[in-house]
């Protein structure tokens, strides 16, 4: 509780302070954090912000839920050395949970050059304020003295630094912490590729064709012992996003993520934010801090891990399409054989009233593959359906029912025959 007061008290003071002082304005190529967000995928190449000087912009955002889920399943009974039955579920019920929030600080430093930089000022992992990931974005290079740079500046935008990577397109929709703006749910997908690395990429943008290539450490914090294990990785994305008419806009891209090697490879784990379904699937042991990705499937791949996805998108008038179909191939480390997981996601928006100001939404959501281990084949899938209000352009309030199964688990599992479903309220706050 004291930690969700500080986070509230400093958002609240440098938003005010941040507007008492002008510093509210858009930027450069960059997307807003409010509802203007929405659909914005990579940022486009429109010059449509004045670079008047050096430039610093504070925003924030704010989250908290109130749940309402129950579960259930049908293990053995399996004992630890103190006698605890590690397969019964913990008691859970109605009730509100930990409020997370996010600082965002945006610098322009030159015309067309830009930094980013997000910290998590309260989380369901971390007890402490850390920071998410920074990196610098380049739009043009007119800072650079270089003469005519219109090959760069009309087509090309550079990233380097610390950041969340551009593998996909559902990663652009998802909730993030404190940010759950842009998600028209509220729980993200159930295999949740995110992670955030060291290194850069370069994307490429022309009338309507999109493609990106991009090399990072592979690792969620980098470092410099256990060389031989460390292999770069690459990234890229293939795609085409047009709005062919006023009431039509087409996306469809595929993209590729593949490393050889990494002492720790999170793309399936790197949210160390935490999930949004609180302690579901969880025994009486469990923490909200320390089993902080309830409801999602890691399918434990840290290594050598190569995954793809196709995500087609279409929006007519206010009804949206979004697809997520998706594979990864992978092994841990002590693994000797890859397994491949497979990932295929549907989300129906549809948005109405003055402004879109209203939306009602479901999502279908499957992952199906084999254990570490064991080898057996499993498969889980959730139902999500529900809408939002935003009650401004920066307040929005979701509510969703959630059904989750487990299928094909073995007996000794907590997941045997497992089940949570439920109501979920959510109320958000960007700016």
């Amino acid at each position: 509780m004291k930690k969700q007061l500080i986070a509230t008290v400093v958002l609240a003071v440098m938003g005010f302070s941040a507007m008492a002082q002008g510093l509210q304005r858009d930027m450069q190529f960059w997307r807003p954090y409010d509802k203007r967000g929405i659909n914005i995928f990579e940022t486009g190449k429109a010059d449509t912000v004045e670079f008047e000087g050096m430039k610093v912009r504070i925003g924030g955002h704010f989250t908290q839920q109130w749940q309402n889920l129950s579960h259930e399943n049908k293990s053995d009974v399996v004992n630890n050395q103190n006698g605890v039955n590690l397969n019964q579920l913990i008691d859970i019920g109605s009730g509100t949970n930990l409020a997370t929030a996010n600082l965002n600080i945006d610098v322009a430093l030159a015309d067309g050059l830009r930094l980013n930089l997000i910290s998590y000022l309260s989380s369901r992992h971390h007890p402490e304020a850390w920071v998410k990931g920074g990196y610098i974005q380049v739009d043009k290079l007119g800072f650079l003295n270089l003469g005519n740079t219109d090959w760069f500046d009309k087509y090309l935008t550079l990233r380097v630094g610390h950041m969340e990577i551009n593998y996909g397109d559902a990663h652009f929709r998802r909730s993030d912490n404190g940010n759950a703006m842009w998600n028209p749910f509220i729980g993200n997908y159930i295999m949740d590729a995110f992670t955030t690395e060291v290194g850069g990429d370069l994307f490429f943008q022309s009338n309507g064709f999109i493609a990106l290539v991009g090399v990072t450490g592979g690792e969620i914090q980098g470092g410099v012992t256990n060389p031989s294990a460390r292999k770069p990785n690459f990234i890229g994305k293939l795609g085409y996003d047009k709005q062919l008419s006023d009431a039509l806009r087409v996306r469809l891209t595929g993209s590729i993520y593949t490393t050889k090697g990494s002492a720790r490879n999170t793309l399936w784990g790197g949210d160390r934010a935490g999930s949004r379904y609180y302690l579901v699937m969880e025994n009486t042991l469990a923490t909200t801090a320390a089993n902080f990705t309830s409801g999602r499937i890691n399918p434990g791949q840290t290594n050598n891990i190569t995954a793809w996805v196709i995500n087609p998108f279409v929006k007519f008038g206010g009804l949206e399409l979004f697809g997520n179909f998706e594979q990864s191939t992978g092994r841990a480390a002590n693994e000797t054989v890859d397994r491949t997981w497979k990932n295929i996601g549907g989300d129906l928006v549809y948005r109405f009233g003055t402004y879109d100001k209203f939306y009602i939404a479901g999502r279908y959501n499957q992952v199906s593959g084999p254990l570490a281990g064991s080898g057996l084949e499993v498969s889980v899938d959730r139902i999500q359906v529900g809408g939002g209000w935003f009650v401004t352009k920066n307040v929005l309030a979701k509510l969703e029912y959630v059904s989750q199964n487990y299928n094909d688990y073995a007996s000794t599992s907590i997941f045997r025959e497992g089940r949570f479903n439920g109501l979920m309220i959510e109320g958000v706050i960007g700016f």
